[in-house]
This record gives structure tokens, C-alpha cells and sequence, in this order.
């Protein structure tokens, strides 16, 4: 009965030992990881940017509570984004407020820096709706993750978003 306590004793210090001394991922092998993935999503040019804060010019800042979002493929760029400020001029349909922009017909320049990509958006003018407003989307993006967004537009003050990148997800 003896020799069972201690084999039992002895096995539970092993697999306690074992435990302890299992690989859990470090801090800059999660961050490293992060990184290359955010660097896939920029290269590929499919991803999404999340809205979380929004920075208004004239206007307090403040969280957004429903998720807006400027989707980017490398065919694509849907615009869905609220807007707070100035408007020179105002849209001929109250219902079509914000920053729309639905076009297939843009520009994507992408520089790499050491830590972020700068990435500016230029939709043609060819006339999809919203596209005579927007003129120009600058996107910072970081290695973590995080991005800003910098609107501007012909008839309003700009305005930006502090928020994140996301892959795609199929449906």
C-alpha cells in the first residue's frame, strides 16, 4: 500500500511538473503572429475596417455603439459610416445620410512603413451613389491591428474613426 501512495505521489509531482513546464505562446510570438497576419489581410486586399470611435472635427468625440464598417476587397469598396459635423450641402434624400459608398471603380495605394501601412482610397468619379461626395479615405493601419480612418469629402468637413481590421468572414 506503501509503494501505491508513493507511485501515485510521484506521478502527480510528474504530470504537475510536466504542466508546468508546458510552451504557452509568448507576449511577442502572439504579437508577431498578429502581425503577420494583418500584414495577409493588407497584401491580400480583402478586409474589413470596423469603426469603434468616431472623431468628428467640430463636434465632441464618442464610441459607436452599432458596428459601421468601410469593406475593401480588391474589386470592391462598400462605405458604411456615420457622419457628424458640417455638411456645405445637403443630400437631396434625408434617408441617405452618413458615408455611403458602393463602387467597383477605385483607386487602393498601399506603403508599407516600418510599423503601419498607409493606405489611400480614391474612388472615381463615375457616379455611384455617394461617390460625388467622397473623395478621399486614408487608412493608417498598425501591425496590432488597430487603424484610423480620415474621410474627406467634397460638401462636408472631414471626419475620422479610430477602430480595427478584420478578415473577411464567409458566409
Amino acid at each position: 500500500m506503501k509503494k501505491l501512495k508513493l507511485v501515485f505521489t510521484l506521478c502527480v509531482c510528474a504530470l504537475a511538473l510536466q504542466l508546468s513546464y508546458a510552451q504557452k505562446p509568448t507576449k511577442a510570438e502572439k504579437k508577431a503572429a498578429k502581425a503577420a497576419d494583418i500584414k495577409r489581410l493588407i497584401s491580400s486586399g480583402s478586409y474589413i475596417f470596423v469603426a469603434d470611435y468616431v472623431i468628428p472635427n467640430s463636434m465632441p468625440s464618442h464610441a459607436l455603439t452599432t458596428q459601421y464598417d468601410v469593406t475593401i476587397t480588391p474589386d470592391k469598396l462598400d462605405v458604411w459610416l456615420p457622419y457628424f459635423g458640417r455638411a456645405y450641402a445637403a443630400p437631396r434624400d434625408p434617408t441617405e445620410g452618413g458615408v455611403k459608398l458602393k463602387t467597383t471603380d477605385f483607386t487602393n495605394k498601399v506603403v508599407s512603413k516600418k510599423n503601419n501601412w498607409e493606405i489611400t482610397i480614391v474612388p472615381k468619379q463615375s457616379n455611384p451613389p455617394g461617390a460625388n461626395d467622397v473623395r478621399n479615405l486614408f487608412l493608417d493601419v498598425t501591425t496590432d491591428g488597430y487603424a484610423s480612418l480620415r474621410v474627406t469629402s467634397l460638401n462636408r468637413q472631414p471626419i475620422s474613426f479610430n477602430g480595427h481590421i478584420e478578415e473577411i468572414k464567409k458566409n
